[in-house]
């Protein structure tokens, strides 16, 4: 689009080079921290309250917060993060790559405001990432847990199924979380997305006009509208008088009204 590329060349200077080793980095080492100091992930993640009563580190750290405490889960996810991150920023550029994490931030911070007593991380965010790899790279296996193979797609459907629970079922302030993660995912491939419903509406549309054709009879009694797909006995002949252009049934080939045949143009 004209304007990312114009903020690419006015802001991309700015850009953080390899932001995905950054967040895989900082995920691990306080993975690894909190075996020695249990509640500290508690001090990291996002809650507007404490962050109005001083503890403004939480605007940052809670970017650090990682997948889950088991390392093995831990391990598998951080290599998908550095995978699919790093071919993104490769895809998109630096600047484009930023931007996306970007916005999915401050939409998250946001969104976490509106419920302040509430808790926020960066699960829906790093979620937001493989969405998009899976949205470019939907045919790219992946061996699930480094065992089972699986094409990406299948698995960004599942995410999209368990998000849409948790935004029918869900609390408010998931919803919200949710919804705010996935912002940046709508702003870079909303257009695209439209286009292809688009395309395939009217690709649907020509397919059922096509079978209509296909399906329409070759013969008609012209006086009674039978043909050879209502009464597949029945015999069909076309009449000289009336041109040969007016076929009629064999109780109508005798009986009927001529009629003129349509003229032809030159």
């Amino acid at each position: 689009m004209k304007i990312l590329e114009a903020m690419d060349r006015k802001l991309g200077r700015f850009a953080i080079s390899n932001l995905t080793i950054y967040l895989v980095c900082g995920q691990t080492l306080f993975l690894i921290a909190s075996f020695s100091f249990p509640k500290l992930l508690g001090q990291i993640e996002l809650m507007p309250s404490q962050v109005m009563a001083g503890e403004v580190w939480r605007l940052l750290t809670f970017v650090f917060y990682p997948p889950t405490q088991n390392v093995f889960f831990a391990a598998f996810s951080l290599y998908l993060l550095w995978l699919m991150g790093g071919a993104l920023e490769g895809y998109w550029g630096e600047f484009r790559y930023n931007l996306y994490l970007l916005v999915a931030y401050l939409a998250t911070v946001a969104a976490a405001w509106v419920f302040p007593g509430n808790v926020a991380t960066s699960l829906y965010i790093t979620g937001s990432i493989f969405l998009a790899f899976a949205w470019l790279y939907p045919d790219f296996v992946i061996h699930l847990f480094f065992i089972l193979p699986i094409r990406i797609k299948w698995l960004a459907l599942l995410t999209w199924l368990g998000y849409g629970y948790v935004i029918i079922f869900g609390d408010w302030p998931g919803r919200l979380l949710i919804m705010a993660a996935i912002a940046n995912f709508l702003l870079f491939f909303g257009r695209e997305i439209f286009r292809r419903v688009r395309y395939a509406g009217k690709h649907m549309g020509s397919q059922a006009q096509q079978l209509v054709k296909s399906n329409k009879p070759f013969h008609t009694c012209t006086v009674c509208g039978i043909t050879e797909r209502s009464h597949p006995q029945a015999e069909f002949r076309y009449c000289p008088e009336c041109g040969g252009d007016y076929g009629y049934c064999m109780e109508h080939i005798a009986n009927h009204q001529h009629r003129k045949a349509p003229a032809k143009t030159r």
